[in-house]
């Protein structure tokens, strides 16, 4: 699986700690509206605060193997 794919997976099981290996320190997440959070400390907060999890991203930037833009 690539690492979107896991990234999305860990996002609907509610595998935070999961997740956060796949996401870079530094990570920009563009949400549909345009609006961007900055950090992974921030992005992992934000989606476990929201009732449902986001679409599958439309497109992501990798670096050092960890996502590191998502856009949805």
């Amino acid at each position: 699986m690539d690492v979107a794919g896991a990234a999305y997976e860990a996002i609907r099981a509610g595998d935070w700690t999961g997740l956060r290996l796949l996401l870079h320190p530094y990570l920009h997440w563009v949400a549909p509206d345009g609006e961007v959070t900055c950090g992974r400390t921030k992005v992992l907060a934000m989606l476990q605060s929201r009732p449902n999890p986001p679409d599958r991203p439309s497109g992501i930037e990798l670096r050092d193997g960890e996502i590191y833009r998502w856009t949805s």
